[in-house]
């Protein structure tokens, strides 16, 4: 069965905090450790009501489930979920900051059959109606090879520390419009 894609709402929430995890414990290992994958779940991976609240995350559905997810912010969060919010998060200014590409994640099952590819054509279509001229991602390891696809261009390299000790290389990519 092919997914539908829709804007999120608020009651996808619990499907949400099941396919991050999991998604994150399948489809990250390889690039990260084990150490790595668990201290980034809940915090770096993890569920950003924000996004859902702006009409800015999308989730893919098949065979009666969520089998993907992923957006766009005009936040100034660069990623993570709602546990690592501490302050309020402020737009960001079309004209002369990026939109960001946020928490996309697919259930293995599912991985490597376009979710991550049509989520993210919604979610540039979505930043650029909103007048960015410039797009943005904190991008994990495995996710590199998909966003170079849609020509973005790592700029930084950086690690993220996690609650439990560990640090979590990513980098900042960029695009122009």
């Amino acid at each position: 069965m092919s997914p539908t894609y829709r804007l999120a709402s608020l009651a996808d929430i619990p499907a949400l905090e099941e396919l991050i995890p999991l998604s994150a414990r399948q489809l990250q290992t390889g690039h990260y450790t084990a150490a790595q994958i668990e201290g980034a779940i809940g915090t770096v991976f993890g569920v950003d009501s924000q996004l859902i609240r702006d009409g800015t995350y999308f989730v893919a559905e098949a065979d009666n489930q969520l089998v993907g997810c992923g957006g766009w912010s005009q936040r100034k969060t660069l990623y993570g979920g709602d546990r690592t919010k501490t302050a309020p998060d402020p737009l960001r200014d079309p004209a002369t900051e990026p939109a960001m590409i946020r928490a996309f994640f697919v259930h293995p099952d599912y991985a490597r059959r376009g979710i991550g590819r049509r989520i993210m054509e919604l979610s540039e279509a979505g930043a650029t109606t909103a007048g960015f001229k410039t797009i943005e991602i904190v991008a994990t390891l495995p996710g590199v090879p998909l966003y170079a696809t849609f020509s973005y261009v790592s700029v930084e390299r950086f690690e993220i520390a996690l609650p439990n000790g560990a640090t979590m290389p990513v980098e900042r990519m960029r695009k122009a419009g």
